[in-house]
């Protein structure tokens, strides 16, 4: 898999991946995101702001991911430990391509590229009634530090620390 920053051409083919993932959710009772989270001018923001990535395999756009530093009023009470840090927002990974390792994937390589700006660690929410998501992160090594009520209900707040190993 190669990761490279989100083009505006991109557009309509994230907005699907989106669509369709909201959709397979909906199948499994795990009501995150919907018409108003995230939406097209939400998505072609992240992208008009340099902060939108796709993960791409054999030439298609397999996942999107936001990396920022911005992040809700309500972060302020979670208990981080590290100060320098990149805010995760929005990984979606298309269905078709799900359950095999895309999101892992898509989250290593930008572990790896936050690594080699010199970011000390990540941080991200996920919604609580979402397994997919939570074993995703528990498997990468991210330890929730918190949780906050938003519309959709319970999310977490997880945080990873990045070591400083060298990229090869």
């Amino acid at each position: 898999m190669e990761l490279r920053k989100a083009d505006i051409e991109d557009l309509d083919v994230i907005l699907d991946i989106y669509n369709k993932a909201i959709r397979e959710m909906n199948s499994k009772n795990i009501y995150q995101w919907d018409e108003i989270y995230p939406d097209q001018i939400i998505l072609e923001q992240d992208i008009l702001n340099k902060q939108m990535y796709v993960g791409i395999m054999d030439s298609e756009i397999v996942s999107a991911v936001v990396v920022n530093g911005e992040f809700d009023e309500e972060y302020k009470s979670g208990h981080w430990k590290y100060d320098q840090f990149a805010v995760i927002h929005r990984l979606c990974v298309h269905p078709a391509y799900q359950n095999k390792k895309v999101g892992n994937g898509t989250m290593t390589k930008i572990e790896e590229l936050l690594r080699t700006e010199g970011i000390q660690s990540i941080r991200l929410d996920t919604f609580s009634l979402n397994p997919y998501a939570l074993n995703l992160y528990e498997a990468l090594g991210y330890l929730k530090v918190g949780e906050v009520n938003w519309r959709k209900g319970l999310f977490y707040f997880l945080e990873k620390k990045l070591d400083e190993k060298e990229i090869v």
